[in-house]
């Protein structure tokens, strides 16, 4: 029977927002998915933004690697915005480092989680 439970990113302190403070490669660490291989144990990730600058940002999310586009997503956030669905229930695995940078420093803050599912 398969089982999904709850969990925070690994990057945050107490289940807070990540606030990303680099504005290139490589970028503030948010998650590292469960480590392995395994078929059927995987991190579904949701990760949510907010833009609390007063001009328009432009996020990266690094999925595992810095190559555009295999491991990038890649979006413009509007001033005063949020939460915008960034990454919706991608499943990841065998320890990736999930990082976020923006084109700006320290305006925009990740939030999300991640269902730890195993079969």
């Amino acid at each position: 029977m398969a089982t999904a439970v709850k969990r925070k990113l690994s990057g945050s302190t107490n289940g807070r927002g990540i606030k990303l403070a680099a504005t290139s490669t490589p970028g503030t660490a948010i998650h590292t998915a469960v480590a392995g291989t395994t078929d059927g144990t995987y991190d579904e990730i949701w990760l949510y933004a907010y833009n609390g600058h007063t001009t328009t940002v432009t996020l990266t999310i690094e999925l595992g690697g810095t190559t555009v586009p295999d491991d990038n997503i890649i979006i413009t956030l509007a001033a005063k915005t949020g939460l915008t669905l960034i990454v919706p229930g991608l499943i990841l695995q065998n320890g990736v480092a999930v990082k976020g940078f923006a084109s700006i420093a320290n305006v925009i803050v990740i939030t999300g989680f991640v269902n730890a599912i195993t079969d």
